[in-house]
């Protein structure tokens, strides 16, 4: 059975495409409070796990060993643009280590923010493995390692210590065990396990509201949302969802995108758990789908209501900024969640 549409694509009124997709929300517990689509199906997560990724981070003592501040934290957490903040801070986060941007195993990239590729290219500079969007997660990383007593060359790989204590948070959370025949390459050099996409919308419950799960890392959870919610511009960037939207709540959510059309997001104050796969990898779709459900499951304010609610029904506009359609979600998935949530 083909899983249902979530978006549409419209042109003078008719539509023109389709997203299809999956949507998993569910609490703590594993009690499924909106299931569409075939939950049960293995994704790859991408960069939306980022948030349990950095919690070692916190559970080693390396943050405090470190000294890392919220905005350290909260790169730690992202998929950033490459903005001069966001590179500098991953060059200060490294430094406190004793270590610099020669250990970033992560690849180079310039800039997904055009104002920031077009400075460092008038410069005549070119970009360093800093300004790779995974740069926070790695200084992360190397930090894990260095604090540890272990050399950080090769973290990226499967064996490295700090990549086997990131696969047993991920099973921990999860409540499932993960297969080495199910791993895959991320984009940054990582691994990356495929995993039903109800297990991921569990962790996230977890990591929301910090139950099922030992008080060390409920302090850890609650500790990296708190500097998400500090410094959410330095989980994506200027004019991108998860900044706007995360500036606009606060501590009311943790929302986290990922590659080929996953999302996830933590609803703390509900003890819910998001996570979201479109199956032609959609980022587009992915976002509008996370803003319904957002609009949906929590209580919003007229001033976060006007941020969020753009996103589930917009306009598309040509070069000559004339209107020739809209990207709107299907199905009643706003009226779907606000009922699953009551």
């Amino acid at each position: 059975m083909a899983d249902p549409v979530l978006v549409e694509v419209t042109r003078g009124g008719v539509v023109e495409s389709e997203h299809r997709g999956m949507v998993a929300v569910v609490d703590p517990d594993g009690r499924t409070v909106l299931a569409l689509g075939d939950t049960g199906r293995a994704v790859f997560p991408r960069s939306a796990v980022k948030g349990l990724q950095a919690l070692p981070l916190i559970e080693t003592g390396a943050a405090d060993r470190y000294g890392l501040t919220p905005a350290e934290l909260a790169l730690a957490c992202s998929s950033h643009s490459g903005e001069p903040r966001h590179a500098d801070t991953a060059a200060g986060m490294l430094a406190k280590a004793g270590r610099d941007a020669s250990c970033l195993e992560c690849g180079t990239h310039w800039p997904s923010n055009e104002a920031a590729s077009r400075a460092l290219a008038a410069a005549g500079q070119a970009p360093t493995a800093l300004h790779n969007n995974c740069s926070g997660k790695h200084s992360g990383f190397i930090c894990v390692a260095c604090a540890t007593a272990s050399d950080p060359a090769g973290y990226v790989r499967p064996e490295h210590q700090v990549q086997r204590r990131i696969k047993g948070v991920f099973e921990e959370m999860m409540g499932i065990r993960l297969s080495d025949a199910a791993r895959g390459v991320d984009g940054c050099s990582i691994p990356t396990y495929a995993t039903p996409l109800e297990a991921l919308a569990l962790a996230f419950a977890r990591f929301g509201s910090g139950t099922k799960v030992p008080a060390d890392r409920a302090k850890a959870a609650k500790r990296l949302r708190e500097a998400v919610a500090a410094e959410p511009f330095m989980v994506a960037g200027s004019g991108r969802f998860d900044t706007l939207v995360m500036q606009a709540l606060g501590e009311k959510l943790f929302t986290k995108t990922g590659a080929e059309g996953v999302y996830c997001a933590a609803l703390p104050e509900q003890g819910l758990g998001i996570a979201i796969k479109c199956d032609d990898g959609a980022g587009r779709a992915a976002e509008a789908v996370m803003a319904a459900l957002i609009q949906g499951l929590l209580p919003l304010s007229e001033a976060q209501r006007a941020v969020v609610s753009p996103y589930t029904d917009k306009p598309l506009r040509n070069w000559n900024g004339i209107e020739t359609g809209r990207l709107r979600v299907a199905g009643g998935l706003i009226e779907q969640a606000a009922k699953a949530g009551a």
